[in-house]
């Protein structure tokens, strides 16, 4: 599932990672070759659900610290089956493992998200 649908769907989250992304976003602005009226205009405007989501999508793992933050830990293990094939999981709550098998760390990560937004969402 795309990280835009899970904001539709998980609200209450949703303000919590746009707040995160945000705050992240702003960080990075501390630069002094920046002018001053972009960075008021970023503060001001924010920055819109497309581009956070497309920022997730391309890089999941970057709400992993986010997530910590909030006591939702992810866990991503990896393990080689036959053929030297890896298989990865992932997993919450000390290690409970609660995923079925992924064929990559991209999927895995995705299918991660979704449960920590679920996770999140319930506990606000």
């Amino acid at each position: 599932m795309k990280s835009l649908e899970l904001m539709k769907i998980h609200p209450k989250a949703a303000i919590v990672v746009k707040q995160w992304m945000l705050e992240k976003l702003l960080d990075s602005l501390n630069d002094d070759t920046l002018p001053e009226n972009f960075k008021d205009f970023v503060r001001e405007n924010g920055i819109d659900d497309d581009k956070i989501s497309a920022i997730i999508d391309s890089s999941p793992r970057i709400l992993f610290d986010m997530f910590d933050g909030q006591n939702i830990y992810i866990g991503i293990s990896v393990s080689v089956k036959k053929k030297n094939s890896p298989i990865y999981r992932y997993s919450f709550d000390g290690g409970k493992v609660e995923s079925n098998d992924y064929s990559s760390r991209i999927e895995v990560e995705i299918a991660a998200l979704e449960e920590a937004f679920k996770r999140l969402n319930d506990k606000l």
